[in-house]
């Protein structure tokens, strides 16, 4: 019985995270919580810290000032999505598509950044500090310059 319950309050917890943000298109927010897509979305500034959004399809959307800390992102579609400004502080960034996304001026300190395709991206003025960076075009240079990542395409 408190097996079904914790399984129950892990499912719901997502929910009363993404609820209790703050947005200045509540239709928008409430489109991507409703069904984990929101193509073409205005998000700018909205606060989705701590959220799910596993395998989100967020393509060409404005989330520029977004506080995105700490969520989970794994397996999101940012493609052409503009996150200027964005606070991705220790968000888990794993598979997630950022092909030709505006990520300048994001910040990704803490973050666990895996396997994510940032094919013509623009990176300008990042913050990269104590992020962890594995299989992605992202980095300072020194050892691996070069080192090409292909398009996922």
């Amino acid at each position: 019985m408190k097996l079904k319950l914790f399984a129950a309050l892990a499912l719901a917890a997502p929910l009363f995270f993404i609820s209790s943000v703050n947005a200045g298109n509540s239709r928008d927010l409430q489109r991507l919580t409703s069904t984990g897509e929101c193509t073409g979305c205005n998000l700018s500034g909205v606060n989705l810290s701590g959220a799910h959004l596993i395998g989100a399809d967020l393509r060409g959307a404005n989330l520029q000032g977004a506080n995105l800390s700490g969520a989970n992102l794994e397996g999101a579609d940012f493609t052409n999505a503009n996150l200027k400004g964005a606070n991705l502080t220790e968000a888990l960034v794993t598979n997630v598509n950022f092909k030709k996304a505006n990520l300048n001026s994001v910040n990704f300190t803490r973050a666990q950044i895996y396997d994510s395709n940032v094919y013509g991206a623009s990176m300008e003025n990042m913050n990269i500090t104590d992020a962890d960076i594995y299989h992605t075009g992202i980095g300072v240079g020194g050892e691996g310059q070069g080192e090409v990542f292909p398009d996922w395409d």
